[in-house]
């Protein structure tokens, strides 16, 4: 079951992150657009704003999430506390209570750095999706499925060099610091991103990449897909015809 650790707070964490992106960058659209005929410009605005408030607001389930899962990992840094969570609920209270409501936005600077990955995925797949809607009345499961992974497999490649950073930076200290300290600033990230580089190269920025790739992509593909298809179902049920600018 040790693949499985902190699965419960992952599924929990998806589920608010996606609603709030999705919620909010439709809700944006929608006042934005006002029914008339969206440009790629405009997705891209749109999703950085709506990555940017996903952030502000789930990043205290993400803190929680990365503990629960590192919890009763043996790590050899020694600036490393081991916790004792007993569950979502119980890590909220004692992260408050021992460092501060401020602890739960930890990571917050390196996380608004890739809003820039949905953001670059909403905008290629509202693109592809215009495209087609173009040439057919509506998408078809396959249509999103694929358009939905092309998407997340290029907004991925694009920003995996940040990715790769952020999960140091969320791993708490890093020892290539001479001074020892947390790292969070535009500063450090560049640093790390440059001792990357001198240690194992330019290709060392995406290391890994092709595990990632098998896992976003896949789970962007079936998220658009289900998107899609609830959207549908919603409209059908109110009654109301799906436009094809949407």
């Amino acid at each position: 079951l040790a693949p499985y650790r902190g699965w419960f707070p992952v599924i929990s964490s998806l589920c608010c992150s996606n609603f709030v992106y999705f919620y909010t960058f439709n809700s944006l659209k929608a006042l934005w657009v006002k029914g008339q005929h969206s440009t790629t410009g405009k997705d891209l605005v749109l999703g950085v704003v709506a990555g940017v408030v996903n952030v502000l607001l789930t990043t205290p389930l993400w803190v929680v999430n990365t503990r629960l899962k590192l919890q009763g990992a043996k790590f050899r840094n020694e600036d490393i506390v081991p916790t004792n969570y007993k569950g979502i609920i119980d890590a909220f209270h004692q992260i408050i209570r021992d460092e501060g409501v401020v602890a739960l936005w930890n990571g917050t600077f390196p996380s608004l750095l890739l809003v820039f990955n949905p953001a670059i995925q909403f905008m290629f797949y509202e693109g592809f999706k215009r495209k087609l809607l173009k040439k057919q009345l509506q998408l078809t499961s396959l249509d999103a499925f694929v358009i939905g992974a092309i998407a997340k497999a290029v907004a991925t490649t694009l920003t995996y060099p940040l990715q790769t950073i952020q999960s140091i930076l969320r791993f708490g200290r890093h020892r290539l610091n001479p001074e020892n300290r947390t790292l969070g600033s535009l500063r450090n990230v560049l640093y790390l991103l440059q001792q990357r580089v001198r240690r194992f190269g330019l290709m060392g920025l995406y290391k890994g990449l092709e595990a990632k790739l098998l896992q976003t992509v896949l789970t962007a593909a079936l998220m658009f897909l289900v998107y899609e298809k609830l959207t549908a179902a919603t409209f059908t049920v109110m009654g109301l015809k799906h436009s094809r600018r949407h």
